[in-house]
């Protein structure tokens, strides 16, 4: 499962990548910029969940080895 979520933080971040260069700077609020930006929020939020279970994974675990 480790493995899993480290494979799936890091497609997170080549979208983040790839969003950023889908982004025009001039305007970043228009056209196809806003859903490169939107792309990016999205993947921060899934990278965000992701370490957050993993955490609780660790916690459950240490809390299932103490018993």
């Amino acid at each position: 499962m480790k493995y899993f979520t480290l494979i799936l933080i890091l497609l997170a971040v080549g979208l983040i990548g790839y969003n950023i260069t889908l982004i025009d700077f001039g305007s970043p609020f228009e056209e196809d910029s806003i859903v490169a930006l939107i792309g990016i929020f999205s993947a921060l939020c899934a990278i965000l969940l992701l370490v957050i279970f993993t955490v609780s994974k660790k916690i459950q675990d240490k809390l299932k080895n103490s018993k």
